[in-house]
């Protein structure tokens, strides 16, 4: 069947296939977001412990706990790509979103190390706050959409506090955001396919 001979109600169906399949997409790996969002906010608070409470001068090389996750991710990747038949337009899109993320904290982590360290966790809440909010919108689920400006909120009202606390504010966003999002979408969409 070709483009032109589309009812509206079969595009209308097509475009929910897409969304569903995208859907259990997402369900299928939130894996990855989990593993993203456990582990950063186990940094962070790593990062808290050893500056706030222990007083540790290098505080910031709890940061090196990411290249784990970064192996995962790779391994999971390498894993998952052999079991994946087709990809719609909406998945990609996400793939893209997420990668694009990824790359964007990277280079704006980067840029901090040059230019002092002090006020970036209201930059990273601000970008979890667009990848949930953005991935809402895409999978028109709420929890992220919510999610998305409760991180925006809160990288509002972290940089009245100094730096050390901002990390908490870091682990609210994620745990609002992207977490707790993540958990409801799992269930949310298991029970459906269930």
């Amino acid at each position: 069947m070709s483009e032109e001979n589309f009812s509206p109600q079969q595009s209308l169906a097509l475009i929910q296939n897409m969304i569903s399949k995208a859907r259990q997409d997402v369900t299928d790996g939130s894996k990855y977001f989990l593993l993203w969002g456990w582990l950063t906010v186990a940094v962070i608070l790593g990062q808290f412990i050893l500056k706030v409470i222990v007083k540790y001068p290098h505080h910031y090389y709890v940061w090196f706990l990411l290249i784990i996750g970064i192996a995962i991710n790779i391994y999971w990747k390498r894993a998952d790509g052999k079991k994946i038949k087709v990809k719609t337009y909406i998945s990609e899109s996400m793939e893209f979103l997420w990668s694009g993320m990824g790359v964007t904290f990277l280079v704006i982590s980067l840029l901090f190390i040059k230019i002092g360290y002090h006020y970036c966790y209201p930059f990273y809440i601000l970008l979890y706050g667009l990848g949930t909010f953005v991935t809402g919108k895409i999978l028109k689920f709420k929890p992220f959409i919510f999610g998305g400006f409760c991180a925006w909120v809160l990288s509002i009202a972290a940089v009245q506090f100094n730096f050390d606390y901002q990390m908490l504010f870091a682990v609210a966003a994620l745990l609002i955001s992207y977490i707790i999002p993540t958990y409801i979408f799992r269930m949310k969409n298991k029970n459906q396919t269930t």
